[in-house]
């Protein structure tokens, strides 16, 4: 009795939930390549120590930046 009482009042908070979801619509590629640039700095940046290491660090991530960024933009006009 009590967990059907505690489902109906999180029913609401769900429906605020899809509304929020419908209103941001329009930004969410925006804030998916947002997470997505920043999955591709933690995995550079951490999981690949060669490039983080050393006083040029920062050399080695923007390499990766500028690469990856002309790859995909490669990719988007020739393809």
């Amino acid at each position: 009795m009590l967990q059907n009482n505690l489902l109906g009042i999180l029913i609401p908070f769900a429906g605020i939930t899809l509304a929020a979801a419908d209103f941001f619509i329009g930004a969410m590629p925006y804030l998916l390549s947002f997470a997505a640039g920043a999955m591709l700095y933690v995995v550079v940046e951490e999981l690949i120590p060669e490039m983080s290491e050393g006083e040029h660090s920062d050399i080695g991530v923007l390499s990766f930046a500028l690469g990856f960024t002309l790859m995909m933009a490669l990719d988007v006009a020739l393809g």
